[in-house]
């Protein structure tokens, strides 16, 4: 008796067919095909890709205080797309198209993709009839543009109360001219309920929402009742339930913001380790892309990076180690698109630590991290018994030994480690 696959199979089987014939179309097209898979992944033309962006970018021609392209530096890092779109009090008019010509043009050129801000078109009451062709013209002016990646719907919809209804016609009708070849994305704020956030989702394909926990007093981006770093993982698991599952949550983290850049504020950037941890344990909370908020904020800027447009300092001395650990071109990346495990690995610490596992062929990844509270010394176990040695990423030359499937290590508070096993086959 022959026994059939199962559902899950037959989906995996399905999705490896159209993502072959994804790549195909892709080279018959001017412009990019980008999807999401069965795990809420990205995919571009048929590679799957962890998405890890900045708003705003430097401008086409910034350079870094060393001289080089600005765009090229974050590229180079492995940055993969940068929001643009009108800013500020601008919205879409002649000036606003012909300045997206110029992002478009400059993400193509360095190997980046835009993610395009609609701005005062995101919602539609069908009485604007002004404002729907303007939605179209934009549309259809960048859709097939090589440096086009996604659409970004209306900002913090939830907490601005827009209405349902028209975030969803203008959805319907990019879905109409772009035959859902770049996804549309809605970033809430940290406000409101998995109840009235979830109605949201049907007005995108991607959702998410921005938090900023770095500023004096601590945690006042958040009306929550944890005011530490942590608030980050109490977010992208609330939005992971809003979703429940059935699309890619991303999250953004702080460069700066208002809280911190007003005339009444005292100004507080992360640290190498703060942004470290928030990015680590939004990744193990389930967010499957991050985007970097306010390095072009002049307030924010040094006098030598306001001449120049953005903020390098804060690039150089934190930002850039952090995407250089996660970005298209490290050592981990492979580990950040893929599925997530099913072995049964537990802790011994309780909701103190958290963690996730990925496996890549006969590569395990357990990415983890520790909330605020006091050091301890933490046991996973549910591993293949047969493994070994295993590598701390990024803090070489330590190491742990694997016993019958279990090790020990210890964490301090908001400490990160990312361990990498080798089965033994």
């Amino acid at each position: 008796m022959h026994c059939l696959p199962s559902r899950r199979t037959q989906w995996l089987i399905l999705w490896t067919i159209l993502s072959a014939q994804t790549v195909a179309l892709a080279e018959t097209l001017p412009g990019n095909i980008v999807t999401i898979n069965p795990d809420n992944v990205l995919v571009i033309n048929g590679r799957k890709v962890f998405p890890i962006g900045v708003t705003m970018a430097p401008l086409p021609e910034a350079k870094t205080p060393d001289g080089k392209s600005g765009l090229q530096e974050l590229a180079d890092a492995g940055m993969t797309f940068f929001r643009t779109g009108p800013h500020g009090e601008d919205n879409w008019d002649e000036r606003a198209i012909a300045t997206e010509q110029q992002w478009e043009d400059a993400a193509a050129k360095h190997g980046l993709y835009c993610w395009l801000y609609l701005k005062n078109l995101s919602g539609l009451t069908g009485k604007n009839t002004k404002q729907e062709a303007m939605l179209r013209r934009v549309v259809n002016q960048f859709k097939d543009h090589p440096g086009l990646g996604l659409w970004k719907g209306a900002d913090e919809p939830e907490l601005s109360h827009k209405k349902v209804p028209a975030l969803v016609r203008t959805r319907e009708i990019v879905r109409e001219l772009d035959q859902d070849h770049h996804p549309l994305v809605l970033m809430q704020g940290p406000r409101g309920t998995v109840e009235s956030l979830r109605p949201y989702d049907a007005a995108c394909d991607v959702t998410g929402l921005d938090i900023y926990p770095v500023s004096y007093p601590p945690g006042k981006n958040s009306l929550l009742p944890n005011k530490e770093l942590s608030m980050v993982g109490d977010y992208t698991k609330m939005m992971m339930q809003v979703t429940e599952g059935k699309m890619p949550v991303w999250m953004v983290l702080q460069i700066a913001w208002s809280g911190v850049v007003k005339p009444d504020t005292t100004l507080r950037f992360p640290t190498f380790p703060e942004e470290r941890f928030m990015t680590y344990q939004a990744i193990i909370n389930g967010a499957r892309g991050l985007n970097y908020f306010g390095g072009n904020i002049g307030t924010a800027m040094s006098p030598e990076d306001r001449a120049l447009g953005w903020n390098w300092t804060f690039w150089n001395r934190v930002l850039k180690p952090v995407i250089l650990e996660i970005g298209t071109k490290s050592p981990l990346a492979p580990a950040l698109v893929a599925p997530e495990s099913k072995l049964p690995v537990k802790e011994n610490q309780g909701q103190s630590v958290e963690f996730c596992v990925r496996e890549v062929g006969v590569d395990i990844y357990i990415l983890a991290c520790k909330r605020e509270g006091a050091t301890v010394e933490v046991e996973f176990s549910g591993l293949p018994p047969a493994l070994g040695e295993g590598d701390l990423m990024y803090e070489s030359p330590r190491k742990v030994q694997a016993r019958n499937g279990k090790f020990t290590d210890w964490f301090g508070p908001f400490e990160v480690h990312v361990y990498h096993f080798h089965r033994n086959e």
